[in-house]
């Protein structure tokens, strides 16, 4: 017991020392010590450390993550004509981002079991190397067939992958497509892809609701933080493309 006392100690004391927690405990400061001689920065630094706080525990990332990825379901037909894998992003080191890793690997595995052909869509949004490139790379590495991926390099956003991803479709005469990208993105891709005339099998993947709490959920994490803000952001996004292709 004593030992389980020890342990989180240590990582109550690491969660306020660290990002986010550390900025959590300077808006408390400039509260306190502000409380007697502004009422507006009391107020602002206060609910600037509620936010944030909230923002950065299990079980509020997990409350804005769980619409968007309960959405959809792995499919129980993989009928198809290809497999369309969304790019989630690359260091400018050239290393792919975990989730483009989990998207790919996602991707080749339904096109192992199926035999379907995969389109990689992924470009440069801000330079660089072209995201798919690096994606058929990897496959490469691990033994896939070149001539079974194509390659959308192209695409900066998620209404690009659609738009590009549509040409090579016409090339290799393909229709319905299974959408491999993460479960929180799969919404918005679905309704871009169809809205561009194509039959979308989704499948999610990716997953970032985690479910299971105890006391340690409640610390501030940079995880959970980051989590929250990719809900956020995909909920704005979702907005923005409903209203794009509402217009066009």
């Amino acid at each position: 017991e004593r030992r389980d006392e020890m342990f989180f100690l240590k990582k109550l004391i690491t969660s306020l020392i660290i990002p986010p927690g550390v900025f959590i405990v300077l808006f408390l400061l400039i509260a306190f010590f502000a409380r007697k001689n502004s009422k507006k920065v009391y107020v602002a630094s206060l609910a600037g450390a509620v936010l944030l706080y909230l923002l950065s525990i299990g079980p509020v990332k997990d409350l804005l993550l769980m619409p968007l990825e309960r959405e959809y379901k792995k499919p129980s037909s993989l009928y198809a004509d290809a497999i369309v894998v969304l790019g989630g992003g690359v260091y400018g080191s050239g290393t792919l981002k975990g989730a483009s890793v989990r998207r790919l690997m996602g991707g080749y595995i339904l096109h192992r079991k199926t035999g379907l052909p995969l389109i990689l869509s992924g470009g440069a949004p801000t330079g660089g190397k072209k995201e798919a490139l690096y994606m058929k790379e990897l496959l490469l590495s691990i033994g896939a067939d070149p001539g079974n991926i194509y390659t959308d390099q192209e695409s900066r956003d998620t209404y690009e992958n659609a738009l590009y991803v549509k040409r090579i479709c016409k090339e290799i005469g393909c229709a319905r497509v299974i959408l491999v990208t993460s479960a929180f993105h799969m919404g918005r891709s679905v309704m871009v892809f169809k809205k561009l005339g194509f039959e979308v099998v989704p499948y999610p993947v990716d997953y970032r609701y985690g479910g299971i709490y105890n006391l340690y959920s409640f610390l501030p994490s940079a995880g959970s933080l980051v989590n929250s803000s990719i809900a956020i952001k995909e909920y704005i996004g979702r907005v923005y493309y409903y209203l794009i292709m509402l217009f066009r």
